[in-house]
């Protein structure tokens, strides 16, 4: 979500599988801020790629902190608990799944008890996040950014029915939480990215994310910010340091 897939330009030097626009929120801040950035947000990463595990030959995020940082920003959390995969699990057409293989990875991401299990560990991992960055960065105003809102308030979001769409809502509700809590618990900052888009969710006239759909070259990945808003989220970003 913070790397911005499929937003051109890709980000000069990063990997393809990064997903990593030049125009994401990042890139956007710090170039209105006047600030260096340097860029390690990562398609499809959890906290466990912030804190310790390598993806793809990356090394773990935390370790591009060295102490000199006036500003980090993070936003993560959401693959810890299968957010945007349960709502692309939605949105394929229901005969896939029974299938023998892929169904059983299907069925545990619409699964509602499964979902809840993953949320439960999100809160503690999202703690252990701010100290890492507080403690790698001491002087930094670290800000958590959540995740701008996907689905509308109420009711389907076609092709996701409204038992899915109502699971992805709660997911996001509680990842808006979660995140909120772990800012507090850890001296950081909160942007407020689902609050600020609740009227530019995908479905909306003026969306800020894109719906449901298979992926298509150099454009905004699906369930993803699209280049609005991106652009939302670094107002939002350069405001709160501003403050």
């Amino acid at each position: 979500m913070a790397a911005g897939p499929g937003i051109m330009p890709r980000a000069p030097g990063s990997p393809r599988s990064a997903g990593r626009s030049a125009r994401n929120y990042p890139h956007l801040a710090a170039e209105a801020l006047g600030l260096d950035l340097v860029d390690v947000t990562y398609s499809g990463a959890t906290t466990a790629h912030i804190l310790t595990e390598s993806q793809r030959g990356a090394p773990p995020q935390a370790d591009a902190l060295d102490g000199t940082e006036r500003l980090v920003t993070v936003t993560i959390g959401g693959n810890d608990a299968g957010y945007v995969p349960m709502l692309f699990a939605a949105g394929l057409p229901r005969p896939m799944r029974p299938l023998p293989v892929l169904g059983t990875w299907l069925r545990d991401l619409l699964d509602p008890d499964a979902r809840e299990r993953a949320l439960a560990g999100v809160a503690g991992a999202l703690i252990e996040v701010g100290h890492t960055l507080r403690r790698r960065a001491p002087a930094a105003t670290v800000l958590f950014v959540d995740y701008l809102t996907l689905l509308p308030p109420a009711g389907p979001a076609p092709p996701l029915g409204e038992a899915d769409a109502a699971l992805g809502r709660r997911i996001a509700a509680t990842l808006k939480r979660l995140t909120a809590e772990a800012a507090e618990a850890t001296g950081c900052g909160v942007v407020r990215a689902a609050d600020a888009s609740r009227d530019h969710h995908a479905w909306s006239a003026d969306p800020w994310t894109t719906r449901f759909g298979w992926p298509v070259p150099r454009r905004p990945a699906p369930l993803h910010p699209n280049a609005r808003g991106m652009r939302a989220v670094a107002d939002l970003v350069i405001g709160a340091v501003n403050r």
